[in-house]
């Protein structure tokens, strides 16, 4: 069954289309929604759960209709937001009880839940303090608990790594990866970032403008190319031109080389080069599309 299914969806505001006819299927896994700011990402997650009207198209999420059976969906679904939404007053534990038992948990089983999805995101003994004092990564954690602590089928993550340093980010998709993975809850993870996706997702669905540019799965996007990468830790010129005596076509990037493979012996002249002129060889890996580059490509067609 496919977790969403998007028909001709359209979305206008007075000054401007957010979606444009929109269609797209999304299977079970983990999902990349792509697009640059105002794309038409968190448009389109207020839609399926029913927090916003459309003007044109049809939708279902979990074989429900986002319309009509707007109510259902949402407890079956958990959503972070990407705005600042927590109370300041409150505390992770506090917060995350209550909304566990909005949803439809007893007392006890809201609190065994909460206590064990916090501890699943990272938050400790923190998790006892007040909001207000927590670090931007601790308040991204807080929301990511909140939208797996009922159990759901299927979480909308609207970019939960923003505002996250470098290894912040890093937690955050490892946390994401596990979710789909472990605990086998099917995800929709939206960014801007596009090398972040390619880590964590089974599937990007590319949009601009409220259009989509192409769904695929993660593989094709980060199919290999026509070149290797050989990287030595001195001596790329020396080694280039090597290389271009031997009639191997060459672009330097650094102490990288790109190398057009032109079949076995290609990887040979690199073997042999770099022997010849006793380099240290760091890298040697067959190059692969990134999604960036993919996207870039689509966007320039439309």
């Amino acid at each position: 069954m496919h977790i969403l299914a998007i028909e001709g969806l359209t979305k206008r505001f007075p000054t401007v289309t957010a979606l444009d006819r929109l269609t797209v299927t999304v299977g079970p896994g983990v999902t990349g929604l792509v697009g640059a700011n105002g794309a038409g990402k968190s448009t389109l997650i207020k839609i399926l759960l029913g927090l916003l009207p459309v003007s044109e198209g049809r939708a279902a999420v979990l074989g429900l209709d986002a319309f009509t059976q707007s109510a259902e969906i949402r407890r079956l679904v958990g959503y972070m937001p990407e705005h600042e939404c927590l109370p300041p007053d409150v505390s992770a534990t506090e917060l995350v009880v209550h909304l566990a038992r909005m949803s439809g948990l007893p007392r006890t089983a809201a609190r065994e839940r909460a206590a064990d999805v916090l501890r699943h995101v990272g938050l400790a003994e923190e998790r006892y303090r007040p909001i207000g004092g927590y670090s931007t990564g601790m308040k991204q954690r807080v929301k990511l608990a909140q939208a797996i602590v009922h159990d759901p089928k299927l979480i909308f993550l609207d970019e939960p790594t923003n505002g996250l340093d470098p290894r912040g980010r890093d937690e955050m998709l490892t946390l994401i990866r596990r979710i789909g993975t472990e605990f086998g809850i099917s995800v929709l993870v939206t960014s801007h970032l596009l090398g972040e996706l390619e880590r964590v997702c089974d599937h990007v669905i590319v949009i601009d403008a409220g259009r989509l540019l192409r769904s695929s799965a993660i593989t094709e996007f980060t199919q290999a190319t026509e070149t290797i990468t050989v990287e030595v830790e001195e001596g790329a010129d020396a080694l280039a031109g090597r290389l271009a005596e031997l009639g191997q076509t060459v672009t330097p990037h650094g102490r990288m080389l790109l190398v057009k493979v032109r079949g076995p012996e290609t990887y040979d002249a690199v073997r042999d080069a770099t022997a010849d002129l006793d380099l240290c060889l760091i890298r040697l890996e067959q190059g692969r599309n990134r999604i960036e580059d993919v996207f870039r490509g689509e966007a320039a067609h439309v």
